[in-house]
């Protein structure tokens, strides 16, 4: 059977970094790529068998790709913290290992459990984001701060898996404001040659909103569903705010040094 490394980047992951690693450990290697956490996540992900390695963060694409280089096998898992490997989805890779696989590069689907249900609608089901299963040097991602893209670098088209792994992306709604706070501030810089207003931000929020509510089905998943649209509107919206703010000179009004009037 061919080996595998299993990676999963971490940033102050103490209350999800014990699930996420025992969900793995049928690897042959599993690695955590952190980013300098200031809680407990590199020492517990040591505990627990795991190689610890420290990343600064400058970006998620040059994160992922720095992630490749320190894995050890040909064959690559990509999780993330608040992700966790199936039974289903652990025999499928298992076996796909023991034989010869098809494609060089695989999606796999996610099912996401949010505010006490699992989501159907919103477009998080079947969820895929990057290819997560992969042979070492088949792809690389792109050199994006957030939402990043990837290229393949094989000749082979994607494969997907049938079997899904399951996400819990949010502990709480306090979780969703902290990253539309910090993916908005990550994503203004993808808007660095666009032309933007605080109209565009707010007919582009207006739209990531209706997309997911409306089209994407989110009103089949109660307040979960809308929160998930509202968090798509924060999102959007304060990206393009953060990148209008960016191209202004704004800045508090001249002011006059002031002495004690003369009697």
């Amino acid at each position: 059977m061919q080996k595998i490394t299993a990676y999963i980047l971490t940033y102050n992951e103490a209350a999800k970094i014990e699930a996420a690693i025992s969900s793995v450990l049928w690897a042959d290697d599993i690695l955590v790529v952190d980013s300098n956490s200031t809680d407990r996540t590199a020492e517990m992900a040591q505990a627990l068998g795991a190689r610890v390695v420290q990343i600064p963060f400058e970006g998620f694409g040059p994160l992922r790709n720095r992630a490749i280089e320190a894995c050890r096998h040909d064959w690559i898992f990509s999780l993330d913290a608040d992700e966790r490997c199936t039974p289903a989805a652990r025999d499928e890779i298992l076996k796909l290992l023991d034989a010869s696989p098809s494609h060089d590069a695989y999606l796999v689907p996610r099912r996401s459990y949010f505010m006490g249900r699992w989501i159907t609608g919103s477009g998080w089901y079947p969820n895929y984001r990057q290819p997560q299963l992969f042979r070492k040097g088949a792809m690389r991602y792109k050199p994006d701060q957030v939402h990043e893209g990837y290229e393949l670098l094989t000749g082979k088209p994607l494969g997907k898996l049938e079997n899904e792994i399951w996400q819990f992306p949010f502990r709480n709604l306090e979780q969703i404001i902290d990253k539309a706070n910090r993916y908005s501030s990550l994503g203004a810089s993808k808007l660095a040659n666009k032309r933007v207003s605080m109209w565009s931000a707010l007919g582009h929020g207006a739209w990531a909103f209706l997309k997911h509510y409306i089209v994407k089905r989110g009103f089949k998943d109660g307040w979960a569903g809308f929160m998930i649209a509202f968090g798509n509107f924060e999102g959007t919206f304060y990206r393009y705010a953060k990148r209008y703010e960016q191209s202004q000179s704004w800045g508090p009004p001249p002011s006059e040094k002031l002495s004690r009037p003369k009697s």
